[in-house]
């Protein structure tokens, strides 16, 4: 079967582009499976700094294939149950995967797509982008991308577009912090390369360790391990290799090696 997506790498930076543009990157089995296994192995490739993702042709991804969706319905409840949980293993790699992760979305995005683009760190759009929790109109939830759609934009907001399936626009994903950034088309590939340009700033180690910063102090309820935990972490960075030429570099007044990388 042809590959769903086109994986290009350069300079530490890979970029990983749904490419089913005539269905406008809709997602179906062979598309989830691939992702998935792309994603796992970039996750754990050392020359690998940055993943962007993005869609080809008009659309960033328009969620489920139609085609995939009729074979889903004449399915069985736990051939579904199997289905989904692929596309959920996809949304967990993506959104703890070990490297900074920018969502590109230069069109529409609906059902899992939005999902993908809460998955990501970054996400920078355009003012055309279109957006569409739409599962509700079929009679279903975005139940599997719900827990980052959640995390993205807060549970009453979600409350509000889970229940309704009303399209909303790029202003609007950024007031309810879907997305990070608008810019004009003209300026979204260099708006992207100004963010790869910032994640290569930072040290690696701690660029792919903020995420799980967050998701520690998001989930843990007992403030005193939370404290705890966090002076053992800003510790441990400090004594490691990647701490101690980072702030030798900072009081020597120079940059720091992996800026060369």
């Amino acid at each position: 079967m042809p590959d769903a997506f086109i994986l290009d790498r350069r300079d530490a930076v890979a970029r990983l582009r749904l490419d089913r543009p005539a269905l406008h990157n809709a997602f179906d089995a062979d598309l989830i499976a691939q992702l998935t296994t792309a994603l796992d192995a970039l996750g754990r490739d050392p020359d690998v700094r940055v993943v962007v993702l993005e869609g080809s042709g008009r659309s960033f991804s328009a969620g489920a294939d139609l085609n995939w969706m009729r074979g889903m319905a004449a399915a069985s409840e736990a051939a579904n149950r199997d289905d989904a949980l692929a596309l959920a293993r996809l949304m967990r790699t993506l959104d703890e995967l070990p490297k900074p992760t920018i969502a590109r979305v230069h069109g529409a995005a609906f059902g899992g797509g939005v999902g993908l683009v809460a998955c990501c760190d970054i996400a920078i759009g355009v003012p055309e982008a279109t957006f569409g929790l739409t599962e509700s109109r079929l009679g279903l939830l975005p139940a599997v991308i719900s827990p980052y759609v959640i995390a993205a934009i807060g549970p009453r907001q979600a409350r509000r577009w889970f229940a309704t399936a009303e399209v909303f626009d790029a202003a609007e994903a950024l007031r309810i912090g879907l997305l990070h950034a608008v810019v004009d088309a003209a300026q979204l590939d260099a708006e992207i390369d100004r963010q790869i340009a910032l994640l290569r700033k930072a040290g690696p180690v701690a660029a792919a360790g903020a995420k799980r910063l967050v998701h520690a102090v998001v989930s843990t309820a007992d403030r005193d391990r939370l404290d705890q935990d966090n002076a053992a972490l800003i510790a441990a960075l400090r004594v490691s290799p990647e701490g101690q030429e980072g702030l030798g570099a900072f009081l020597d007044k120079r940059p720091p090696a992996w800026t060369a990388h």
